[in-house]
């Protein structure tokens, strides 16, 4: 029997965190991801985990504290956001290169400057090639839930990487929901307990952590990376097809949303994603052919099946929450693309920058986009591929 609850998206981290009971927590406070260790410091506290909670001095500080605790052969969890993310970066790679399953809660926020504490997906896509597993949520049980399998996901012996799980700062981090969460034995026994096959408190097994890595075998390493990024793929399947049979919810690499006979989509990640199903609803009403797919999972990304997906649409636009300052496109549009690239008739397709530094995104915005998407299949003029919304000229 769920639990139902009124949760912030913040909280609902937070208290899968309790449930699984990690054993130590790096934290330091920044906007909007300070209440998770906020609201676990209070679990700590009362004595409803084990945790050694560490109060550090940086964010550098913090991932460098999951990283030993890791390497030790402990679990270890932290949360941050924008330049606290930025601060992690050297230590983000030193994770994931030490095949440590360290599980990070980004609370996305844009990242200075200049300065602003709202939402975009700057921070996390910033970081998209330091080799950590990225899942993206559209609402704040999807974060909880999303938290949930972030470890078997990570410790699983083909991947062993690191997972940084992501929602909307603000929109979803302290915007309060309806939410269904899993009693903590079923949480615990899901998750299972971290057996590292290696590890530096290993008497038996003595091992070096990070140590330097010479030219004869530095690519192999890299290689070796790579080949558990793919794996993770079918990882994070077999754990969504576990975590159904516990709680109803399905999740995979995307969610198709009213794609069956649609003629134009969108590609669209975070809670962007709710107010692009309302609009889609409106136009359907209206007999328009639009669907879209809400991207789960952008790391490891989802190539061939994002192709399939859309191979049966005329025009795609995709939208980015984040811009590269590339000449030809944010993050999620230049993946995408390169995805479709191989298909024998690839949709045309157009990219838009928007919600930066947490600009607001109605229904009729999104609409405009469908409408766009209209004018391009009717003329067959594919225009200007690397655009803005809601950008004052």
């Amino acid at each position: 029997m769920s639990i139902r609850e009124r949760l912030s998206g913040n909280e609902a981290v937070a208290f899968a965190m309790k449930q699984i009971n990690p054993d130590v927590m790096g934290a330091f406070p920044i906007t909007p991801s300070t209440e998770i260790p906020q609201y676990f410091s209070q679990y700590v506290a009362n004595g409803q985990v084990d945790t050694e909670f560490v109060a550090v001095e940086s964010e550098h500080s913090a991932m460098s504290c999951c990283i030993g605790a890791q390497a030790a052969g402990g679990r270890a969890v932290t949360a941050t956001s924008s330049c606290g993310l930025a601060l992690m970066w050297e230590m983000l790679y030193v994770a994931a290169s030490c095949r440590l399953p360290i599980t990070l809660a980004c609370i996305n926020r844009a990242l200075t400057g200049p300065i602003n504490i709202n939402n975009d997906h700057s921070d996390s896509m910033g970081a998209r090639d330091a080799g950590w597993i990225q899942l993206y949520a559209e609402n704040n049980q999807e974060a909880y839930d999303n938290f949930c399998m972030a470890m078997r996901i990570g410790e699983h012996p083909e991947v062993r990487l690191p997972v940084m799980t992501c929602q909307d700062g603000f929109i979803t981090s302290h915007a309060i929901e309806n939410i269904e969460l899993l009693e903590d034995e079923k949480v615990k026994k899901f998750v299972g307990p971290y057996t590292p096959e290696h590890y530096l408190l290993k008497k038996d097994n003595p091992l070096a952590v990070g140590p330097y890595d010479i030219a004869a075998y530095y690519m192999e390493h890299k290689y070796q990376q790579a080949v558990a990024m793919k794996n993770a793929k079918q990882v994070i399947l077999d754990v969504a097809d576990e975590f159904e049979k516990i709680s109803g919810r399905y999740y995979g690499l995307f969610e198709k949303y009213q794609m069956a006979d649609a003629e134009q989509a969108i590609v669209i990640i975070g809670s962007s994603a709710g107010t692009a199903k309302a609009a889609v609803n409106e136009l359907r009403a209206q007999g328009e052919k639009v669907g879209l797919i809400k991207l789960r999972v952008f790391r490891p990304f989802p190539r061939e099946e994002l192709a399939a997906a859309l191979s049966t649409v005329k025009v795609v636009a995709v939208m980015d929450k984040a811009d590269s300052f590339s000449a030809c496109g944010g993050p999620v549009f230049a993946e995408t693309r390169s995805a479709c690239y191989s298909l024998a008739a690839p949709p045309r397709m157009i990219n838009f920058v928007y919600g930066l530094g947490g600009r607001d995104v109605r229904v009729e915005d999104i609409k405009s986009v469908y409408e766009e998407l209209k004018q391009i299949q009717l003329s067959g003029n594919t225009g200007e591929i690397y655009r803005y919304l809601g950008v004052r000229e």
